[in-house]
């Protein structure tokens, strides 16, 4: 993997463990992912006149993504509900890389040398270690970790093709940010009424723009590099996110820390360096 795509990828991953501490800290998780998802189309909108529209191959794949954008939130909402975040996160995030890697050659043609393998089982097995921190999960909320783990995996193939035809992973990424906060919305309003929907976003505007444009900047470097570097390197060095948030929670938010975290930290470093060496 090229030096200029390790870092990019890597920034990347630090918006995304950003983003995702700013919807922690809200009061609904829920609507607090609808509102980054909103921010992050809003932004999407911003740009749109400055690129240029993606080819008519790419369409399909940035509706099938909305779709699945959708399913990801509901499921992560689900899971939060069902148990710990200590011990969902690490699922979801771990277990995907592992599907992508595992099954990329067959739907991409994309075969991984040995090291780059290594590197990706590293990065997931550290990612992984994390849940052993987390005395608290049901059976639910296992289920409900690793089959969104399997929808992380699927969106990444799709959004990960969808860019290479697209002939723009910019242009394609604006573009799939329109759609799933109108689906978001569309249900939370569905299932809540617009007023309490309304105030929130009212209330919390400006937490979901910043989290948006780090939200959106995020994928857009990981859906650049995937035209660069193979999906499943990709993939897995994304979630490089659970190392810049054990920092943010160990440096900003002042949380104690578990061996555990600073254990998986450790590893996920190594299978950073293992995949540049590949």
């Amino acid at each position: 993997m090229p030096l200029d795509v390790l870092f990019l990828v890597l920034f990347g991953a630090a918006l995304h463990a950003t983003w995702n501490a700013l919807v922690k800290s809200g009061t609904d998780k829920s609507l607090d992912a609808a509102m980054v998802s909103l921010g992050g189309g809003m932004v999407g909108l911003a740009f749109l006149a400055f690129v240029p529209l993606p080819h008519p191959d790419a369409w399909p794949f940035i509706l099938t993504s909305a779709v699945l954008q959708f399913a990801y939130f509901q499921l992560v909402a689900a899971a939060y509900r069902a148990g710990d975040i200590g011990l969902v996160y690490p699922l979801m995030r771990g277990a995907a890389p592992l599907l992508v890697a595992t099954t990329s050659g067959f739907i991409l043609g994309e075969h991984l040398t040995p090291t780059a393998m290594a590197g990706v089982l590293v990065i997931s097995a550290g990612v992984l270690t994390l849940a052993f921190e987390s005395r608290h999960g049901s059976r639910r909320a296992i289920v409900y970790a690793l089959a969104n783990a399997a929808v992380i995996a699927t969106y990444t193939f799709v959004d990960g093709a969808g860019a290479r035809v697209s002939g723009n992973a910019v242009s394609y990424t604006l573009w799939m940010s329109l759609l799933p906060p109108v689906l978001l919305f569309g249900w939370a309003v569905l299932r809540r009424g617009s007023r309490p929907v309304w105030n929130h976003v009212r209330h919390n505007w400006a937490r979901g723009l910043f989290g948006g444009a780090g939200s959106i900047a995020s994928y857009g470097l990981a859906l650049w590099a995937m035209t660069k570097a193979p999906v499943a390197t990709v993939a897995a060095l994304r979630e490089t996110a659970i190392l810049f948030a054990l920092l943010i929670s160990v440096f900003i938010l002042k949380e104690k820390a578990s061996i555990w975290r600073y254990i998986a930290g450790a590893v996920i470093a190594a299978g950073v360096l293992v995949l540049k060496l590949a």
